[in-house]
């Protein structure tokens, strides 16, 4: 019984680690978005601000990965194919 307790957490845990891709979203979101507007109001200035605007994703976007691979680490530990 306990054990079985112990295995639903994980894969709630699994599920609530992927909350963080959300947050990677919305942040891809508001840096595309303020760079176009960047874009759109000084167009000279679009290198720097596409260069900025491509550091600003991958950022982002690791978080996301790092989301991913707990979320991926716990289910497969819980099964046993995984040993942390």
């Amino acid at each position: 019984m306990i054990g079985d307790i112990a295995e639903a957490a994980k894969f709630i845990g699994a599920g609530l680690a992927m909350v963080g891709v959300l947050g990677a979203g919305i942040g891809i979101g508001v840096v595309a978005g303020g760079a176009v507007q960047a874009m759109g109001r000084n167009p000279e200035a679009a290198p720097l601000v596409q260069t900025n605007m491509i550091l600003g994703i991958v950022f982002a976007e690791s978080t996301a990965i790092y989301s991913l691979v707990v979320a991926l680490i716990l289910p497969l530990s819980a099964l046993g194919t995984f040993i942390l």
